[in-house]
């Protein structure tokens, strides 16, 4: 049975996709899901970097480049996510053919429940070919109206090519007057909220030490979100805990976990 691809598509650079993108995967991996993350960034791949897991000798541009196999681009991240990395070499990104990633996708998508597809920024060629590539479409943009103008474009140009947008994802949310609701921006994409992931400084501490932030801290608010959204699509009940306050976090700290 072929598992769900759902590619994960910002209009802009700097929300926080592939962050998101990771720890979701992460998140659903803890709930017992077969999760494959992809890489589909092919000019600036840093998947593999959010995960902590740099170094690979053999990537997808290794595999688009039809140098070496795709089961030896599959490396076990954390919680048992299986993740496929982007090459960082100019060299492998120069010899990469994007449009095979349509044809592997298929054979992805009979490894596991879910694969999480992360998408290149922008509406450059190999973003559309990245939306191409997915059944499923989730926007993550952030509150602001430049970052919901262009997740509108790639929200229209997914479903002309057949992909079904499920929703967004509003990542770095501070609540600000500034920003749009969730109410005026489902109305201007015309697809509902799926998370509200607010800004938390502990996605920055655990990206600067190569860990999911969903492992790092899991009771962060941000990591919350995240297993919320994880929990609903993979159809199970989940019971967020009560985050931690600022100061319980500081004595843990200070006391290794000690009340």
């Amino acid at each position: 049975m072929e598992g769900r691809s759902i590619v994960f598509a910002s209009g802009k650079g700097g929300t926080g996709k592939t962050t998101t993108v990771a720890n979701l995967g992460v998140a659903l991996a803890q709930f017992g899901k077969e999760v494959i993350l992809l890489d589909a960034d092919i000019t600036m791949a840093n998947l593999s970097l959010v995960l902590g897991m740099e170094d690979i000798p053999i990537t997808l541009h290794d595999v688009l480049a039809g140098e070496a196999d795709l089961k030896d681009a599959i490396y076990e991240g954390p919680a048992g996510v299986k993740v496929i990395p982007g090459g960082l070499s100019l060299e492998k990104i120069k010899k990469a053919k994007p449009e095979k990633l349509r044809q592997l996708i298929r054979e992805i998508g009979q490894m596991a429940d879910f694969v999480l597809i992360d998408a290149p920024a922008g509406l450059e060629m190999t973003s559309v070919t990245a939306l191409l590539i997915g059944k499923e479409l989730i926007i993550v943009t952030n509150p602001e109206i430049s970052a919901i103008t262009d997740s509108l474009k790639t929200k229209l140009i997914a479903e002309k090519l057949g992909t079904l947008p499920l929703g967004a994802i509003l990542n770095r949310v501070t609540n600000e007057k500034t920003e749009l609701t969730q109410e005026e921006i489902e109305a201007i994409l015309e697809v509902p909220v799926l998370a509200m992931i607010p800004e938390d400084p502990e996605v920055k501490r655990a990206s600067a030490y190569g860990v999911p932030l969903v492992i790092k801290n899991p009771t962060s608010p941000s990591a919350i979100a995240i297993k919320q959204l994880a929990a609903k699509l993979a159809g199970i009940k989940w019971q967020a805990p009560e985050p931690e306050s600022p100061i319980k976090r500081v004595f843990k700290a200070l006391f290794g976990g000690k009340k």
